[in-house]
């Protein structure tokens, strides 16, 4: 796809994708990413298709090999005041801002434009068929990965070094007996039924927390 596009002029393509929509904790990430035009990359897969260990050993590969990367978070906090929709917008506007390169085009994963800049193409399973949107699923994802694990050392008890905020059977169980945390996103209609400990439920008029991924 990025040669089909190079040889119609758009110099500049950058694949997109993002993670952590469905998680229950911790920031919506998207990663932003250009690939080179003359240097390949071997063993670049969809991020889901990768353990954590692939992931991480071609992390280094993958960011040093591209000829420009960033990644954007939109915060537990912003997915609760924006909603998912408008949150997944800041997330892209922040990794196409850190690229430092005006894109010519976009080419991002699912069937959705949540960049909305005029200059997107969708590609249905890109993470899986579509290189630039391959490397920068792999970048979001070990991105997210890193806070997570991070958090988990504040946070132990719901597992986040495992589940990377995702329902679990212990982040589960955890929420039930003590609650959500300071990063837990307090809109999601799962916590509708939590012991509550003290921390303001985050209300919104459209639910959310319906979707996983």
């Amino acid at each position: 796809m990025e040669q089909e596009l190079w040889e119609t002029g758009a110099d500049v393509v950058v694949g997109l994708d993002e993670v952590g929509r469905g998680a229950w904790a911790g920031p919506l990430t998207v990663g932003a990413l250009v690939i080179p035009r003359e240097r390949r990359i071997y063993k670049v897969r969809d991020s889901k298709m990768l353990t954590e260990d692939e992931r991480e050993s071609l992390y280094e590969r993958v960011t040093n090999w591209s000829d420009a990367w960033s990644v954007g978070h939109a915060s537990h906090e912003e997915c609760d005041a924006l909603g998912m929709a408008d949150a997944q917008r800041l997330a892209a506007d922040r990794a196409l801002a850190g690229l430092g390169v005006e894109p010519d085009r976009v080419l991002l994963d699912g069937n959705w434009d949540f960049v909305g800049r005029g200059n997107t193409t969708t590609v249905v399973k890109g993470d899986a068929t579509c290189l630039s949107i391959a490397a920068a699923s792999i970048v979001a994802k070990v991105t997210r990965d890193r806070i997570m694990r991070a958090e988990s050392t504040s946070y132990p008890w719901y597992d986040f070094d495992e589940n990377k905020g995702y329902p679990s059977p212990i982040h589960r169980s955890a929420l039930a007996t003590m609650g959500p945390s300071a990063i837990h996103r307090r809109s999601w209609v799962f916590m509708d039924h939590l012991v509550w400990n003290g921390l303001r439920r985050f209300v919104r008029p459209d639910a959310q927390g319906t979707l996983f991924d």
